[in-house]
C-alpha cells in the first residue's frame, strides 16, 4: 500500500516540478523511477531490493506474474487513445507542405536509417532494429512545448516544431504497433505464408474494431443516449472493451483498434469532443505519472549495463547528428525556410512519452516470447529519450543565438478579444507590417476574424492552452479589449510576464476614464486612458475607418491629442514616426519628439485627411 501511494505522489510532484520549472515531466519521472528502483538497489540498499519493487519477487513487490505487463498495456492504451484523438484530418491539410513532408518522408528517413544504424552497430536483427526505429520517429507535445516555451523564434519555426510534434505522435505510435505485430506473428520468423495472414488478421480486426466501436460511441453521444455525467467514464470503459475484445479476436491488435478508434472520433462531429478530451488528457497524466516511475524502477542495473559501451554514444550520435538534418533538409527542399532556420529545425527533435512507454511495453512483451536482442529496446529507447531531452533542454536556446533565429525583440502583438473594433485595429496592425493574433472565447467573433485573414484561435482566457502555445512565443505586446472589464484586468495581471515584453495594456473601466486622482503611472497602463469599451464600439459604430493625420509641431500633437481624446466618437489608437508604429502610452513615455508623426485613430473624422 504504501509503495502505490509513494508511486502516485512522486509522479504528481515529477508532474509539479516540470510545470514549475517549464521541463519535460518525462525527465523528473523517468529519473524518479531509476533513483527507487535500479541506482537504490545497487548503492542505497543492504538486501541489494529496491525501494519500489514492480513485480512481485516472493518477498515483495507490487504486481504478480503478468500482472504489470496487464497494467501497461491498458494503460498504453489510454494514452494511444488520448494521441490519436487529436490527429486531425483537416489540421494535415493546413500545416502546409513542409510538416506533411517531415510526418512523412522525414518519418520515412528516420525509420529505415535508424533502423539500419541500429542494426550494425548493436547487431540487432532486422525486425528489432526497425522496431527500435519506429519507436524513436515521435517526438510530442509534451516535450517540445517546455523546451521552447522560453525561446523568442519565428513563427514559421515554431509552427513546424508544434506540429510535428503533435501530427507524429499517433503516426509513430501506429507505425511502432504495427512493426511490433509483425515481429510478433508466427515468433518473427519473416515473410512466411502464416506470418502474413496472421498480420493481414491484426490489421483486419484492429481496424475494424476501431472504426466500427468509434462510430458507435459517437451515436450514442449525439443521440444523448448517454447521460452527461457518465460521459467520460462509458468513453473510458468502451476504450478498454475495444482493446481486449480487440485482442481476444486477434492477439495484438489492441493498440491498433484504440489508435484507429481515437482517429476516427476525434474526426466525428461530436459536440463533447472537447470534454472528452480534457478528461482524457487529465487521466493521461495520472496514468503517465505512474506508469513510468514503475517501468523506470522494474529496470536492472544489467539492462542499464548493456548501455556502457562506445556503441551507444555512436548510435545516439549519428541519430541526432545525421539522420535528423537529412530528414529534416530533405523535408524543407524548396521551402521559404532559410538555411539556419532548417538547422535549427534539424537540432531539436526530443523523444518523449509515448516512444518511452510503447518500448517498455513492446520490450516486456519481446523478452516473454524469447527473442533474441529484446533486453535492448527498453534500454536503448530510453537512452534516446533521456539522451534528446537533456540535450535539447540544455543547448537549444543557446544552439538558436548562434545560429541567428533567436529574436532579439518580440514585436508581434496578442490581442484578448475579437470584437469589430479589435478586427479592424488587428487589420490595420496587420497591413503596417505586424504580427497580431486575435483571441477570443466567441466562436462567432473568431470565425469573422478568420475570413478576414487575420490570425485567431478560439480560446478561454482561463485555460492555461495559451501559455503553452509555442506559435505566440514571438509575442511582446499584450492589449486587453474585450467588453468585460474583469477578463481585460484578468488577462493584463496574469499574462504580463509571457506576452507582454514590451508592454501590456488593456481598455480603462467606464469608472477609470473620469476619476481625474488617477496617476500618470496608472493611466500608463491604458490602451488609451479616455475611452473604455463603450466608446470604443460607439466610435466604431458611427465610423468604423481608420484614419492617419500628419503633425508637424510639438504644439500641434498636443492639440490634436487633446481634441482627440475630448470627442466621444473618435478614439486615439497609436503615433506614427519614422516608420514605427507606437502605442499612445508606449509614445508617451518614449523619448520620442512629439513633431514629424502620424496620429492614428478611429471614429469621426474631426475634418482631418482621410489617409
Amino acid at each position: 500500500m504504501i509503495e502505490l501511494a509513494g508511486i502516485i505522489i512522486l509522479g504528481i510532484l515529477a508532474q509539479w516540478v516540470a510545470w514549475k520549472f517549464k521541463i519535460p515531466a518525462i525527465l523528473p519521472l523517468i529519473l524518479i523511477g531509476l533513483l527507487v528502483g535500479p541506482i537504490a538497489a545497487e548503492f542505497f540498499s543492504e538486501d541489494g531490493s529496491k525501494w519500489i519493487e514492480p513485480i512481485w519477487n516472493g518477498e515483495k513487490g507490487l504486481f504478480p506474474g503478468d500482472g504489470l505487463y496487464y497494467f501497461v498495456s491498458l494503460a498504453i492504451s489510454i494514452v494511444l487513445f488520448e494521441g490519436g484523438l487529436t490527429l486531425k484530418r483537416s489540421e494535415i491539410k493546413n500545416v502546409g507542405p513542409v510538416i506533411t513532408k517531415l510526418i512523412t518522408l522525414g518519418s520515412a528517413i528516420t525509420f529505415f536509417g535508424a533502423g539500419i544504424v541500429a542494426h550494425y552497430i548493436f547487431e540487432l536483427g532486422w525486425e528489432l532494429s526497425f522496431l527500435f526505429s519506429g519507436l524513436i520517429i515521435v517526438t510530442g507535445p509534451t516535450v517540445i512545448t517546455p523546451i521552447l516555451r522560453n525561446i523568442p523564434l519565428k513563427k514559421d519555426i515554431s509552427t513546424v516544431l508544434k506540429w510535428e510534434g503533435i501530427l507524429i505522435d499517433p503516426i509513430g505510435a501506429l507505425v511502432s504497433v504495427l512493426v511490433f505485430e509483425f515481429i510478433s506473428v508466427d515468433g518473427g520468423s519473416g515473410f512466411t505464408k502464416t506470418a502474413l495472414m496472421e498480420f493481414s488478421k491484426i490489421l483486419l480486426f484492429g481496424t475494424t474494431f476501431g472504426f466500427t466501436f468509434a462510430h458507435a460511441l459517437a451515436y450514442a453521444i449525439n443521440k444523448k443516449l448517454i447521460p452527461h455525467y457518465l460521459l467520460n467514464v462509458v468513453s473510458l470503459s468502451t476504450v478498454l472493451l475495444v482493446f481486449v475484445e480487440s485482442e481476444v479476436f486477434a492477439h495484438e491488435s489492441g493498440l491498433l483498434a484504440v489508435v484507429v478508434m481515437g482517429m476516427v472520433l476525434g474526426n466525428s462531429k461530436l459536440s463533447n469532443l472537447k470534454e472528452l478530451l480534457y478528461f482524457k488528457e487529465s487521466l493521461s497524466v495520472l496514468l503517465i505519472s505512474i506508469l513510468f516511475i514503475l517501468l523506470s524502477a522494474n529496470i536492472n542495473i544489467e539492462d542499464l549495463l548493456l548501455l556502457n559501451t562506445w556503441k551507444t554514444a555512436a548510435l545516439f550520435a549519428i541519430v541526432v547528428f545525421i539522420i535528423r538534418p537529412i530528414a529534416v533538409f530533405a523535408s524543407t527542399r524548396n521551402s521559404k525556410l532559410k538555411f539556419n532556420e532548417k538547422l535549427f529545425i534539424s537540432w531539436v527533435g526530443p523523444r518523449g512519452i509515448v516512444a518511452a512507454g510503447i518500448a517498455s511495453l513492446f520490450g516486456s512483451k519481446l523478452l516473454k516470447q524469447g527473442v533474441e536482442g529484446s533486453e535492448y529496446i527498453t534500454p536503448l529507447v530510453f537512452m534516446i529519450v533521456l539522451g534528446t531531452v537533456l540535450f535539447n533542454a540544455t543547448t537549444a536556446r543557446m544552439f538558436a543565438k548562434m545560429v541567428g533565429v533567436f529574436l532579439k525583440t518580440s514585436d508581434a502583438i496578442l490581442i484578448v478579444g475579437a470584437s469589430n473594433p479589435a478586427r479592424l485595429i488587428a487589420k490595420y496592425l496587420k497591413e503596417n507590417g505586424r504580427r497580431v493574433i486575435l483571441i477570443d472565447a466567441n466562436k462567432n467573433f473568431i470565425d469573422k476574424s478568420l475570413k478576414a485573414g487575420l490570425e485567431a484561435f478560439r480560446m478561454d482566457i482561463y485555460s492555461q492552452d495559451l501559455t503553452d502555445n509555442i506559435e505566440l512565443n514571438d509575442v511582446g505586446y499584450l492589449l486587453a479589449m474585450t467588453g468585460s472589464e474583469a477578463v481585460n484586468k484578468y488577462a493584463v495581471n496574469s499574462f504580463s510576464k509571457d506576452f507582454g515584453e514590451q508592454g501590456s495594456y488593456r481598455l480603462a473601466t467606464s469608472e477609470e476614464i473620469v476619476d481625474a486622482n488617477l496617476s500618470i503611472e496608472e493611466q500608463g497602463k491604458f490602451f488609451t486612458p479616455k475611452d473604455d469599451y463603450i466608446n470604443l464600439s460607439e466610435a466604431f459604430r458611427n465610423n468604423p475607418k481608420i484614419y492617419e493625420v500628419e503633425i508637424k509641431s510639438e504644439e500641434e500633437y498636443t492639440t490634436m491629442v487633446s481634441k482627440l481624446f475630448n470627442e466621444f466618437k473618435s478614439v486615439l489608437l497609436f503615433v506614427k514616426k519614422e516608420n514605427k508604429l507606437y502605442l499612445i502610452p508606449e509614445f508617451e513615455k518614449s523619448n520620442e519628439t512629439k513633431e514629424n508623426c502620424t496620429l492614428i485613430y478611429l471614429g469621426k473624422t474631426l475634418k482631418l485627411q482621410e489617409k
